[in-house]
């Protein structure tokens, strides 16, 4: 049996080795547990428990945790159409919801790489103050248009949104996970 330079005999060449792909092991979100969860978290934000003040704004946590897990499904206009739905069965001042959602998002987005390198604990300090500069934005815009201050109680609503941030990615672990796009598991 004649030798070839690149193969030894009785055994494979470096050559031959083929390079993993990594898809398989990003856990990439199927498309219908990201638009399902939100859709069912918007569904829930329309029940009235929504008007006591403190009450946390988990369509936000919800847009701000698929905005850092998967941006190339949800985004800016995501956020924004999101806003929108709220301002709209709010009916308050239209477009207020839209742009405090944008500017989280717009947060979210830019401190994506940091929050990488974090587990859900440790980036909960890091989007308190994206969660306390959404809530401020739109009480101080309802403060300016309104002509009346209504005082701090828009605290508690980010403080209870920005401790509740570890949830989502706990209830994300908890989904069954599988190598390959074929379904198929490891052997």
């Amino acid at each position: 049996m004649p030798s070839t330079p690149n193969k030894r005999q009785g055994g494979s060449s470096l050559m031959a080795l083929q390079p993993v792909d990594a898809a398989a092991f990003q856990n990439a979100a199927p498309g219908w547990l990201v638009w399902g969860s939100l859709i069912l978290v918007w569904m829930a934000s329309l029940l009235p428990w929504r008007l006591w003040q403190p009450v946390p704004d988990v369509l936000l946590l919800m847009l701000l945790y698929w905005c850092l897990r998967a941006p190339a499904r949800v985004g800016l206009t995501t956020a924004f159409v999101f806003g929108l739905l709220m301002d709209v069965q709010d009916a308050g001042l239209l477009g207020l919801h839209a742009l405090c959602y944008v500017l989280a998002a717009y947060g979210i987005l830019r401190l994506s790489h940091r929050l990488r390198h974090f587990n859900a604990w440790l980036q909960t300090l890091q989007v308190l103050p994206v969660f306390v500069g959404s809530c401020m934005v739109s009480s101080l815009l309802g403060a300016w248009l309104s002509g009346a201050w209504e005082g701090w109680n828009w605290l508690w609503s980010a403080l209870f949104t920005g401790i509740l941030w570890p949830l989502p990615d706990v209830l994300m672990s908890l989904r069954p996970r599988r190598l390959g796009g074929d379904g198929a598991g490891p052997v």
